[in-house]
């Protein structure tokens, strides 16, 4: 008989929060654990029992249960520390930490809008162009967000795949900067590993690479 895993996601599998947990976890080459994945309609008595929110991702291992996602990434960071994922210079680690706070509430908190009605999706659009060209004008000529690959870009790298998705378009220069950024990203392995049928689905033909 298979031996059960000791941790357990629950995950949406378009949902940009746990993409991210998923991606974080690849990274770290967690391959023993259990997804549960659920739908908006769907109901998990176990997920109420164990996160007051019924909120995902929530993670379980063993005796915790953890159900914010950049709670989630730190701990996975720190649960399989290597490759470390944060730097270890506590100045650094608190500004990695911002800028992973910023990122959810401008990008993050767009989706949900970009999902909505015509109008509030146009607004939305707006914004995150406006966000990401700024980004992107900062982001020459570095290989990844800091100086090594770590959380920032795992938090980014689900915006950046979803903005097809969007119809998020950036200015030529900016985009193409942007675009070589998010390249580097995607052809990660560990990025590939992350998707689940619906994200692949959003880049049929960059997920079949």
């Amino acid at each position: 008989m298979a031996r059960r895993s000791s941790i357990t996601l629950y995950s949406h599998p378009s949902s940009v929060h746990s993409h991210r947990v998923r991606l974080v976890m690849a990274e770290k080459g967690v391959a023993n654990y259990d997804v549960v994945e659920l739908r908006e309609d769907d109901q998990s008595e176990d997920l109420i029992d164990l996160n007051p929110y019924n909120t995902v991702p929530t993670l379980v291992d063993r005796e915790l249960v953890v159900y914010d996602p950049r709670i989630i990434i730190e701990y996975i960071d720190e649960r399989y520390p290597h490759p470390p994922l944060m730097p270890v210079d506590p100045v650094l680690r608190a500004q990695y930490r911002l800028a992973i706070f910023r990122m959810e509430s401008d990008l993050y908190d767009l989706c949900e809008d970009l999902e909505g009605t015509p109008a509030v999706a146009r607004k939305a659009r707006a914004r995150m162009t406006e966000l990401l060209t700024t980004l992107a004008a900062e982001f020459a000529p570095k290989h990844y967000i800091g100086e090594e690959f770590s959380l920032l870009d795992c938090t980014l790298a689900p915006i950046l795949w979803r903005l097809e998705h969007y119809q998020v378009s950036l200015p030529a220069k900016h985009g193409e900067r942007l675009g070589q950024y998010a390249a580097r990203l995607f052809a990660r392995p560990a990025f590939e590993a992350s998707l689940s049928a619906e994200e692949a689905d959003m880049r049929p033909t960059l997920a079949a690479h």
